[in-house]
């Protein structure tokens, strides 16, 4: 348990990576997806709400909902800006990053189940959640096991 902890909590938040190099590579196309993503609620002329996530905009309150979108991604922006400070300077994070990850979607999973709204279609960001679940899953464990047999082959 001391080396899970010291893994994603390393005494020093360096520029180095511990264990295997996947986790690193599927987090900076996190990044990248975050930053598009980001970057199309806050300019986008709907913030996305219906060219993308297939709300009905006709009715009141539309201008409000297009607010929330782009407040949305202005947060969203910031965490991804979190993620390439990660990526170019603190690499020893990567694992604390992908439990923030995976705390991140599930917090939406469960706010999308608390909240529910009617979208004409189904939108890109419900599948995403399920692939950005199993993918923090993964990684998390991934870096975790490889970084605890680097340390284990070091002692």
């Amino acid at each position: 348990m001391k080396t899970i902890l010291s893994i994603i909590f390393p005494a020093k938040a360096d520029n180095t990576i511990r264990g295997i190099k996947l986790p690193l590579y599927f987090f900076i196309l996190i990044a990248v997806i975050g930053t598009v993503r980001s970057c199309i609620h806050i300019f986008s002329h709907d913030g996305g709400a219906g060219s993308i996530a297939g709300m009905n905009l006709d009715v009141g309150g539309a201008n409000e909902v297009i607010l929330a979108f782009a407040l949305w991604g202005a947060e969203q922006l910031i965490y991804a800006l979190i993620q390439w400070v990660v990526i170019l300077r603190y690499r020893s994070l990567v694992p604390l990053m992908w439990g923030m990850q995976l705390l991140e979607t599930m917090g939406r999973m469960l706010i999308g189940q608390l909240k529910p709204i009617t979208f004409s279609h189904t939108p890109p960001g419900a599948y995403q959640n399920y692939i950005y679940l199993l993918l923090s899953v993964a990684m998390l464990a991934l870096s975790l096991w490889s970084a605890s047999k680097q340390v284990q082959k070091v002692s």
